[in-house]
């Protein structure tokens, strides 16, 4: 039995969601994937604001018929959403990555102006970490955030790049240092940032292999000048803001890699069911079975960690204890994601490299940004040792 971690009322919501994905999501993938056409992702992001289903992460937004809305909700729509087109998803994930720090950090100014915009699908957010010398590791991040007295500003100077959403989001959660004399995780702050704010650049945008249709790209903050309100939480808080939005954002982005390896795996099967080869189904041949088999334990992991850890986060485990926990399902996921795509391009051969003959060879390269984003494979890995044998000092 598939997904056992899941309720009967979490089941009927997967598939409200499925049929809402078919009705809004399908019929625009062509616009999407070959097109590239933003305007085709707003339209989405309008219809699933505009029946509540950007707010299950938020119990106190939540106006629906689920009796305990949470992160399971939302991993739900993450892998419904994924399993069609991997780059849209990515569009909502980031729009909800920052609508959590909003939620959970800005002030009741800064939450009026822009949570509601985001999840009732009028707005798009986007979240500013990575710069060219930090990735999974924050300690060395370089852009700076000081607090002006003449004026009650944040001054932010910086450079962020692989940025989701850049040059089209509505607000960007800046991440900078506000105190550099003493450790990064303590000197870090976070930060809103209106779109349109004077000193706010997008230098370029980046052409990926794969997720056609989102945008990612670069950001700079140069003088960029905001009012006191716009800081998220405490000075020097950023760094515990930045742990719960990883935990937030891997466990969604255990639902991404569920939606694309269930995809290549559906694709998978059909193939090997129909297509004949040496007089005999192909899905006979024991190297198939093979496949086959290692696919389908493979999701089953992935929905068991994946669920796992969104239903602790829904009991109330977050921070240090639901980060073994949230790594293993995105480091599982994604990885079986990539698994099931390079494994179906095999089993359907010169279609699965061919764009003619469907979606296989777009999966593909869609899949392998998974285990990169959101921190790399390796660094979950590394997050999943450092729990487990806390007393050692990994030597990264």
């Amino acid at each position: 039995m598939r997904d056992f971690f899941l309720t009967d009322e979490d089941r009927a919501f997967r598939a409200e969601i499925r049929g809402f994905m078919e009705r809004e999501l399908a019929p625009r993938l062509d616009r999407i994937e070959g097109a590239e056409d933003w305007d085709a992702q707003l339209e989405i992001c309008r219809a699933l604001g505009e029946a509540g289903y950007l707010k299950v992460m938020f119990r106190d937004l939540y106006a629906g018929s689920l009796s305990a809305p949470g992160l399971t909700h939302a991993v739900i729509v993450s892998e419904e959403a994924a399993r069609l087109n991997y780059a849209f998803e990515t569009t909502i994930a980031t729009a909800l990555s920052c609508a959590y720090p909003l939620h959970a950090h800005a002030t009741a100014e800064i939450r009026e102006r822009f949570l509601l915009e985001i999840l009732e699908g009028r707005a798009v957010g986007s979240i500013c970490m990575t710069e060219p010398n930090v990735g999974s590791d924050s300690a060395g991040m370089e852009t700076r955030i000081r607090f002006d007295e003449s004026t009650r500003e944040w001054v932010i100077d910086g450079f962020k790049r692989y940025i989701s959403n850049a040059s089209k989001a509505d607000v960007y959660i800046v991440w900078g240092i506000t105190d550099p004399d003493v450790a990064p995780q303590k000197g870090m702050s976070a930060i809103a940032v209106p779109a349109g704010t004077p000193g706010l650049g997008f230098p370029r945008t980046y052409d990926f292999m794969g997720r056609r249709g989102c945008v990612v790209g670069e950001v700079t903050l140069d003088g960029v000048r905001v009012p006191e309100a716009n800081l998220l939480g405490a000075v020097g808080g950023g760094f515990r803001i930045m742990l719960g939005a990883f935990n937030f954002e891997r466990v969604i982005l255990g639902g991404s890699g569920l939606g694309v390896a269930r995809s290549a795996f559906e694709i998978a099967k059909a193939h090997a069911e129909s297509r004949s080869a040496f007089g005999r189904k192909l899905g006979s041949k024991q190297l198939i079975w093979d496949m086959i088999a290692q696919m389908s334990w493979r999701i089953d992991a992935s929905e068991l960690l994946t669920h796992r850890a969104a239903k602790m986060y829904d009991a109330g485990i977050d921070g240090k204890e639901l980060m073994r926990e949230a790594s293993q399902a995105k480091l599982v996921a994604t990885e079986t994601a990539v698994f099931c795509a390079d494994r179906a391009v095999q089993i359907l051969g010169g279609d699965g490299v061919t764009r003619q003959y469907g979606r296989a060879e777009q999966i593909y390269r869609d899949a392998r940004a998974l285990p990169i984003v959101g921190g790399t494979s390796e660094m979950c890995k590394y997050l999943i040792a450092a729990r487990e044998m806390p007393s050692i000092k990994p030597d990264l």
